[in-house]
């Protein structure tokens, strides 16, 4: 068997090998930014193509990229995986008849193959009989031509059998030249033809070799070398110079294309350590200690962030590539399992006070037609008290209770307020006490500070005896009282003579001591009234700052008081 005929093939498995599911890497690169909705559009223009039976691989790299983002969209979503299910079901229907489509495709290839390797087992036996048989160079060659020409024209055949007929019928080609007695004139003719179609792999080797796709131009190269080996061998003196250039083509795309994965493993790396990086925050925040809705909702945002960023990293080193996928995804997985478990829990302890609400406005409804009123306005203040101190309520519940509990409160009190005694008419002694703020406001300053303090006792007397006001009233005309008097009387209470008054002013002090710890507890309460309602954030602040300014006045009276007493 000549050199020409072995050395080439040879050569050629040894230099042209290509890096494991390196374009599977790369189809698996170009889904990972994609949606579920997006790989299904992919997979339908697949469909579409006329060649889509030879782009099997293609097809499996959308079918896992769709089933791995499947997966991890119903991890996060926890309770609500059902939202999948009809894209999850058009993909499937999708997918299936690619399948089937593909089962039947491969069944005729598979058949055409066999039926290609009985065409070409019979070509072998018309050359081998060629061989044996025949002497006549004439009648010979063409014969020969004839069957070379057949065999290029017949396809492929199983891969299994593609080594051992292929070497066959090389091992009868060369059987054929040494044998027959071709003139040199046919030889040369031959010799020259196939010189003719090796120049032209070379030619085109060398244009792949400045194509800047190097996968598509390493795909090129092993096509060239599969057409390379179905010619014959050339003149003796063109046979290692054709070969060596051939092979100098195919060392330069050999060369780029292991530089491209050699860039690509380096980068791959860097993702990897990336991912790792990611990984660690990730673990981070499911090994947080968290014991509000808040610091959930916060924390879920910290992960989504990070899902983002992970997203936009390529991927690792095959090796590496689902082992930090496992790790990243069990970090995750950690975190919603947590939260659900927590939300599940809340829920119970949510679900448990809005039982603790009814009851609280079953107890209100009951109390609400009755006229002990001061029996049941101290029931009612207890009431607001424990509905205050009940933890939260669903959100779509927390407006209803509050509405219909408020509302018992509104009813009982409007009733009191309207059957009033004469000797407590509540409304009658609004209006006399915002007649005495208006006095106040009236009054003149005088350069007498003991006479502006017998005034400032005075108007605080007069407004301790106005009896009670309604309900709703109490706490706006309290809060005017207050900032009416400190305007006019700024140091009420601290620097009235002591001359024989020292007892009336230390009463004046404790009385107003004890009206100002009322009103706190008032306001207090009244926070409770509020603390369900949506719209009452900006009065709830309102009521504080109230409760801390009255706590202050509460501390400076206190002093006065004690200064008042060392002075008896």
């Amino acid at each position: 068997m000549s050199e020409e005929n072995i050395n080439p093939e040879v050569q050629e498995e040894q230099s042209a090998v290509q890096p494991e599911n390196t374009q599977e890497a790369a189809q698996e690169a170009s889904l990972a930014d994609k949606s579920l909705s997006e790989l299904s559009d992919v997979f339908k223009n697949l469909m579409d193509s006329a060649d889509r039976m030879l782009r099997s691989k293609e097809a499996e790299s959308i079918k896992s990229a769709f089933y791995k983002l499947l997966g991890k969209l119903r991890s996060e979503a926890g309770e609500v995986e059902d939202a999948f299910a009809d894209v999850e079901e058009n993909f499937k229907s999708i997918y299936s008849d690619y399948k089937r489509e593909r089962a039947e495709y491969n069944k005729e290839q598979d058949a055409l193959k066999e039926e290609n390797l009985e065409k070409k087992k019979a070509i072998i036996e018309e050359l081998k009989a060629l061989v044996d048989g025949s002497e006549d160079v004439s009648s010979s060659f063409p014969a020969f031509r004839e069957l070379q020409d057949r065999w290029r024209a017949t396809g492929p055949v199983p891969a299994t059998a593609f080594r051992d007929i292929n070497s066959n019928y090389q091992f009868n080609v060369e059987r054929f030249y040494d044998k027959v007695k071709i003139n040199r004139e046919l030889r040369d003719l031959d010799f020259q033809k196939n010189l003719e179609a090796k120049e032209k792999f070379c030619e085109a080797a060398e244009k792949l070799s400045e194509n800047e796709n190097i996968v598509n131009a390493f795909n090129e190269l092993q096509k060239l070398h599969e057409q390379w080996k179905e010619f014959g061998p050339v003149a003796k003196e063109y046979r290692d110079s054709i070969w060596s250039r051939f092979q100098a083509a195919t060392a330069v795309i050999n060369k780029r294309y292991q530089a491209h994965f050699e860039e690509l493993k380096g980068k791959q790396k860097e993702n990897l350590a990336a991912k790792e990086a990611l990984c660690v925050k990730v673990e981070e925040i499911a090994a947080r200690e968290i014991t509000t809705s808040d610091g959930w909702n916060a924390s879920a945002k910290e992960i989504e962030a990070i899902q983002a960023e992970w997203r936009k990293i390529g991927f690792a080193t095959k090796k590496e590539n689902q082992k930090i996928y496992d790790r990243f995804r069990a970090a995750c997985d950690a975190f919603y399992g947590r939260k659900r478990e927590y939300y599940s829990k809340f829920r119970g302890e949510m679900d448990a006070n809005v039982e603790k609400k009814l009851d609280l406005i079953r107890q209100a409804e009951e109390l609400k037609t009755s006229t002990e009123w001061k029996k049941a306005t101290e029931m009612f203040i207890e009431l607001q008290k424990k509905w205050k101190e009940i933890g939260s309520v669903p959100r779509k519940k927390s407006e209803q209770l509050w509405k219909q509990f408020r509302s018992a409160c509104d009813e009982f009190f409007a009733e009191r307020d309207k059957n009033a005694s004469p000797e407590n008419n509540y409304y009658a002694n609004l209006k006399a006490k915002k007649a005495l703020i208006d006095a106040v406001k009236a009054y003149e300053v005088q350069e007498d500070a003991a006479a502006n303090a017998e005034a400032a006792k005075k108007f605080a007397a007069d407004f301790q005896a106005i009896g009670f006001v309604p309900f709703k009233e109490k706490e706006s005309v309290n809060a005017a009282f207050r900032e009416a008097m400190q305007e006019k009387f700024p140091d009420f209470g601290a620097r009235a003579p002591r001359q024989g008054r020292e007892k009336s002013v230390k009463d004046t002090l404790i009385q107003q001591y004890k009206t100002l710890q009322q009103e706190i507890e008032t306001f207090e309460n009244n926070i409770g009234f509020f603390s369900a309602s949506k719209k009452s954030e900006g009065l709830i602040k309102q009521m504080e700052s109230k409760i801390a300014k009255a706590k202050e006045e509460l501390k400076k009276l206190e002093a006065k008081i004690r200064k008042e007493e060392e002075g008896e």
